[in-house]
C-alpha cells in the first residue's frame, strides 16, 4: 500500500475519500449495467449496417452473456486472492479496450467476438466492484455505501434504454460501445489513485483478526476465505476452480450454438454433435464439480431445499425477461415503426419503476415473508407479457398498448426481484451468502442466454424475420405466449417450494433493502458484516 493511501475498512461515505470510491465503482458497473440494457435497442441498425441475419443479432446478445455467466465466480475469486482494486482495474480496462473493438468491428463475426471479449471483463469489473465496496468503507457505513452504489447504478440502467436509442438515431450504433472508452479514462485513474487495495488474504476487508468479512474474507491468522484462500499465517492457499469455469462456458457456449444454428438445419452434424457435446460436457461438469475439494460450484449449496428451488424460479423467471426484451426491442421497431430512441424510451417505465419502487419492495417482503411476491411478481409478468400482443402494426398507441404492459411488467418485477435476492441469501449460512449471491446471478444470466438461443427456433423466426413486420409480428405472437408460461411456472414453483409467512429468517440475516434496476439478472449481494471496526479492536 503506498503512502498515504487510505486503510481498507476506515473510508466514510461523507469523505472525499469515500466519494472517490463510489465513483470509480459506479463508473465500472455502470458500463457493464448500460451494456445489458442498450444493446436490444441497437440490435436491428446493426443487422442493417452489418447485413447480419437474425442468428448474428442473436450472438451479439448472447457472446456477452456466455463469457459474463461463464466467468462471474471466477472474477470474484480473483479479485479475492489477488486484489480486489487490481483485478477491477483489469476488468475496466478489459472491458473498454473489447468496447472499442465493438465499435470499430467491421463485421458481424468480429462484433460477436468483441461482444465475447466484453464479457470477459464484464466479469471482472462486475463482482469487483461491490467487493470493494464492502472492503474499503467502515463497517458502519457499509450498508449507506452498498445503497448509494445501487441505487446510483440503477439510475444508470434506467437511462440505458433511452441513452442507447439516442445514440443510435444520433451519431450511430457504434457509439452504444464506444462510449465506455471515456468513462474507463475516468474510472481507472481515480481508482488507482483513490481506492485502497485489499483481498481475502491480507485480511483487509474485516474489522478484527478471525471475524467473518462483509464479502464472506475472514482475518489474516489463518481462517479460510470466500475463495478458499486462508490468512497469512503460513497456510496453503486451494487452486482455482478454472477446470469448472471452462467445463461451464463451453457447456453454454455449445448448447447456445446447437440452438442458434438448428433453424438452418436440426438435423446437421454439426448441430446434432454440439448438442451432444454440450450435454455431454454438462455431465462432466457436475461430476468435477462433485469431486473438486474447492469447486466452483459447491453442490452442497444445492442441498439447502429452499436455495435449489428458488434457483429454478430465477431459470423461469429471467429465462422470460431474457426472451421479452430481445423480441420486443425489436418488435417496437419492426412492426409499430418506432425509432430506436422511441424504442428504447418506450421501454423506460419497466425500469424506473424498479429503481423507485425496489427497496420498498424489499421491506414488505420482509414483514410478509417472500412466498406470496414470489408467485404474484411472475404472475403480474406475465400479464404484462401478454399486453404486449396489443403491439401490432403502425398503428400501435403507446399509451393504450406499449405503457400499460410495460407498467403491468415493471409491477411485477418490483414485486418479485428484491425478495428473490433476499430468499437467494436467506437460504444459506452467513458466510456463503455472497456465494450464493453468484451463483443465483450466474443462473439468471445462463437462464436469459439460453432464452435468447431458443425462442426464435421455438417460434419458427427465420434468419430474414427481423427485416418483414409481418413475419417478425407474427412469431412474436407465438413468443410472448412461451415467456408469459415461463413466469406462470416459476409462480407455481415459487408457491409450493419458498417458505410461507411467519417463517422468514431472523432479522440478522436479513439483508439490506437498496433500489436497483436488475433487468438481466438479480443484482450481485454480500452477506451483512458483524466485523467490529478495525481501529476500535487494536485498540482494546
Amino acid at each position: 500500500m503506498s503512502e498515504g493511501e487510505p486503510l481498507p475498512g476506515t473510508l466514510r461515505t461523507k469523505s472525499a475519500a469515500g466519494r472517490w470510491v463510489l465513483l470509480t465503482t459506479v463508473l465500472g458497473s455502470g458500463m457493464a449495467l448500460l451494456d445489458s440494457t442498450v444493446v436490444n435497442v441497437a440490435l436491428r441498425r446493426i443487422g442493417a449496417d452489418l447485413d447480419a441475419d437474425l442468428a448474428a443479432l442473436q450472438w451479439t446478445v448472447n457472446a456477452y452473456m456466455l463469457t459474463l455467466a461463464g466467468l462471474i465466480l471466477l472474477g470474484g475469486a480473483l479479485g479475492d486472492r489477488f486484489g480486489r482494486r487490481k483485478v477491477f482495474v483489469t476488468g475496466v480496462v478489459w472491458f473498454a479496450a473489447a468496447s472499442l473493438l465493438c465499435g470499430l468491428a467491421p463485421n458481424a463475426g468480429v462484433l460477436i467476438a468483441a461482444r465475447a471479449l466484453q464479457g470477459v471483463g464484464g466479469a471482472l469489473l462486475t463482482p469487483g466492484s461491490l467487493a470493494l465496496i464492502q472492503a474499503s468503507f467502515h463497517p458502519d457505513d457499509r450498508a449507506k455505501a452498498v445503497g448509494v452504489w445501487s441505487g446510483l447504478g440503477g439510475v444508470g440502467a434506467a437511462v440505458g434504454p433511452f441513452l442507447g436509442g439516442w445514440l443510435v438515431d444520433g451519431p450511430g450504433w457504434r457509439w452504444v460501445f464506444l462510449l465506455n472508452v471515456p468513462l474507463a479514462a475516468v474510472c481507472v485513474p481515480v481508482a488507482l489513485r483513490h481506492v485502497p487495495e485489499s483481498s481475502a488474504s491480507s485480511g483487509a476487508a474485516v474489522g478484527a483478526v478471525g471475524h467473518d468479512g462483509a464479502d464472506g474474507t475472514v482475518g489474516a491468522v489463518g481462517h479460510e476465505g470466500a475463495d478458499g484462500t486462508v490468512g497469512a499465517a503460513g497456510h496453503e492457499r486451494k487452486p482455482f476452480d478454472v477446470l469448472g469455469a471452462v467445463l461451464g462456458a463451453l457447456t453454454l457456449a455449445l448448447l447456445t450454438y446447437a440452438l442458434i444454428a438448428a433453424p438452418d438445419g436440426a438435423s446437421s452434424p454439426a448441430v446434432i454433435g454440439a448438442a451432444a457435446a454440450g450435454l455431454a460436457l454438462g455431465v462432466f461438469f457436475v461430476h468435477v464439480e462433485r469431486r473438486r475439494p474447492d469447486p466452483m460450484l459447491p453442490p452442497s449449496l444445492f442441498t439447502a431445499r429452499e436455495f435449489t428451488a428458488v434457483n429454478v424460479v430465477t431459470l423461469c423467471v429471467y429465462g422470460a425477461f431474457g426472451g421479452f426484451f430481445f423480441l420486443s426491442a425489436l418488435q417496437l421497431q419492426v412492426v409499430a415503426g418506432y425509432s430506436a430512441l422511441a424504442a428504447g424510451t418506450a421501454l423506460l417505465p419497466t425500469t424506473v419503476l424498479m429503481l423507485f419502487l425496489s427497496a420498498r419492495s424489499g421491506e414488505l417482503a420482509q414483514r410478509i415473508g417472500p412466498r406470496l411476491p414470489l408467485t404474484v411478481g411472475p404472475l403480474l409478468c406475465a400479464a404484462g407479457m401478454l399486453l404486449m400482443l396489443r403491439v401490432d402494426g403502425a398503428h400501435t398507441s403507446y399509451a393504450a398498448d406499449v405503457l400499460p404492459a410495460v407498467s403491468v411488467l415493471g409491477l411485477g418485477m418490483v414485486t418479485l426481484v428484491a425478495p428473490l435476492t433476499a430468499t437467494v441469501l436467506a437460504s444459506v449460512d452467513t458466510a456463503r451468502a455472497g456465494l450464493a449471491s453468484g451463483v443465483n446471478n450466474a443462473a439468471a444470466r445462463a437462464a436469459g442466454l439460453i432464452t435468447v438461443a431458443a425462442l426464435p427456433l421455438l417460434v419458427g423466426m427465420g434468419p430474414e424475420a427481423y427485416r418483414s413486420a409481418d413475419e417478425f409480428g407474427a412469431a412474436f405472437r407465438r413468443a410472448m405466449p412461451l415467456c408469459a408460461g415461463l413466469l406462470a411456472l416459476g409462480a407455481v414453483i415459487a408457491w409450493l417450494t419458498v417458505r410461507g409467512p411467519g417463517t422468514e429468517p431472523p432479522e440478522d440475516r436479513r439483508p439490506e433493502c437498496h433500489s436497483h434496476c436488475a433487468v438481466a439478472a438479480p443484482p450481485l449481494e454480500a452477506p451483512p458484516s458483524e466485523a467490529p471496526d478495525a481501529s476500535s479492536e487494536e485498540d482494546r
